[in-house]
């Protein structure tokens, strides 16, 4: 058999891996890969001097910032015929068809990369966290389709990043932070989705019962903005960077206990870059905390607080982010709280939940009522 070049471990090689492991975490594979196959390497030792530089990768964005226009391609032949086929069946679809930028060759995959090098790769670090209004892609390098459909190899990807940053002295904290996408992520994800149990995909470990709100097919229904750019951005795109799926549209799933089913198929179905192995661990482990913590040591929840420093969507929100209760409270807000409340006897046996589970239990109790019944409120009329 040819040997599979879509990942750089084999199953076999993860396998004996994690049965070597009292613990798994993702930062001591990545190491692990780091020096198994001398990726951004000197003396066995990492090149800057540490394995990880995602402190400096989380910076918000600013005002004045002027990200570089994707590379986008005309659809050939094939491409258009394939939209023409789509639009003449009469089945339900989601999102947008055309216009239809993305690339379809591994001549065009390869230009995408090394535009990405060129022209983006310099700030990718600094800003991959952040969100703009009317920004869909940044700095990102927007890849992941083409690695996924093997139309990159992530070996080939790994060394281009490696050999830009020793020609061109590119940031450590941006070449490092790509690296450790596709030689950490990407192949922890692959790897724990193959070492688990058939029932992973069904995990639910908050019991978490509630519908997916009807805005996730049709971001006009929704009047929260972060949701909203989110949502349209990925119907005209099938694409969002990890920042707008973890911790928008996963978190808001999250706090407001929509089925983790329910979200992995909305996930599945929307993303350019969607499989089951990339979908099933992220939704349901990183997103959804519904695996219990096999993938995260803490679920991804957060407020309104944290989309205020992360982006500029809270602006132009009907919602005010710093208000937790009454007509104009922001839904992350009370959703937050409520679902710290709903879930604390769970949440207290996370050592990394005890500081803000304090804070829970230091609100007053009237706010904290009104919280839960707006929260419920709110589920009800949608």
């Amino acid at each position: 058999m040819i040997p599979n070049n879509h990942f750089l471990w084999t199953q076999e090689e993860f396998k004996q891996w994690t049965d070597s492991r009292k613990r798994l975490l993702l930062e001591d594979f990545y190491r692990e890969g780091r020096k198994r196959f001398n990726i951004f390497m000197e003396d066995n030792q990492p090149i800057g001097g540490k394995w990880n530089f995602d402190k400096q990768n989380r910076k918000p964005p600013k005002k004045g910032l002027n990200p570089p226009t994707p590379l986008q391609f005309e659809p050939d032949k094939i491409t258009q015929q394939v939209i023409k086929d789509i639009k003449s069946y009469k089945i339900p679809t989601y999102g947008k068809i055309k216009p239809f930028k993305w690339a379809v060759t591994r001549s065009q995959a390869l230009q995408v990369l090394d535009n990405f090098i060129e022209h983006n790769l310099n700030n990718f670090g600094t800003y991959q966290d952040a969100m703009i209004t009317g920004e869909y892609t940044l700095w990102h390098s927007l890849i992941s389709p083409y690695i996924n459909l093997s139309i990159l190899t992530p070996w080939e990807v790994i060394k281009a990043i490696e050999k830009a940053y020793y020609e061109f002295d590119y940031p450590l904290n941006s070449v490092e932070g790509l690296i450790r996408q596709i030689l950490g992520w990407r192949e922890y994800m692959y790897g724990i989705y193959k070492i688990m149990d058939d029932d992973y995909a069904q995990k639910n470990w908050f019991n978490h019962q509630e519908k997916l709100p009807e805005f996730y097919w049709d971001s006009s229904q929704t009047d929260m903005n972060c949701l909203k750019q989110s949502l349209q951005q990925v119907e005209e795109t099938g694409y969002g960077h990890h920042i707008q799926r973890l911790m928008v549209l996963g978190n808001f799933a999250l706090i407001v206990g929509v089925s983790p089913q329910a979200v992995n198929d909305w996930f599945h179905s929307a993303f350019i870059d969607a499989y089951d192995w990339v979908m099933v661990p992220n939704v349901i482990g990183m997103g959804q905390f519904a695996d219990a913590g096999i993938l995260a040591s803490k679920p991804y929840a957060a407020s309104a607080n944290y989309i205020k420093k992360m982006s500029d969507y809270c602006k132009s929100c009907v919602y005010k982010q710093t208000q937790r209760t009454g007509d104009k409270a922001c839904p992350f807000n009370f959703f937050y709280w409520d679902f710290l409340s709903r879930n604390q006897q769970k949440l207290k046996g996370l050592g990394r939940m005890n500081l803000i589970l304090a804070n829970l239990k230091k609100m007053d109790k009237v706010e904290l009522e009104k919280i839960q019944s707006q929260a419920q409120q709110w589920r009800e009329s949608h």
